[in-house]
């Protein structure tokens, strides 16, 4: 029947093809590690429409111009206190040079 001989060659062809098969399934998971690695990655952006531009220039101007409205009454709301308090200081002093000048003492 089998000779022990032809057993044992026949277990080393075995064992080759076996250690070949893993040299090549080795090989293959090697490459595929490889392209993975080589492959790019692209950070996606989420697309926004040009309106949404728009709105956020048109948000930006109002905010602006409102700023600079606040800015015109603050200044205007200090000159007429300056103003008024001119007017109060000169109106005091008037009064207070007819009360020591003017008025009759009976």
């Amino acid at each position: 029947m089998n000779s022990p001989e032809n057993y044992e060659q026949q277990l080393q062809r075995r064992e080759r093809q076996l250690k070949e098969k893993e040299a090549e399934l080795r090989l293959r998971e090697l490459e595929v590690e490889m392209t993975d690695k080589d492959a790019k990655f692209y950070r996606t952006v989420k697309h926004q429409p040009e309106k949404a531009e728009k709105l956020s220039w048109q948000k930006k101007t109002v905010l602006g111009l409102k700023l600079f409205g606040l800015g015109v009454v603050a200044l205007v709301a200090v000159r007429l206190a300056a103003v008024l308090a001119g007017v109060l200081i000169v109106g005091t002093l008037i009064f207070a040079a007819y009360k020591l000048f003017f008025n009759s003492k009976k």
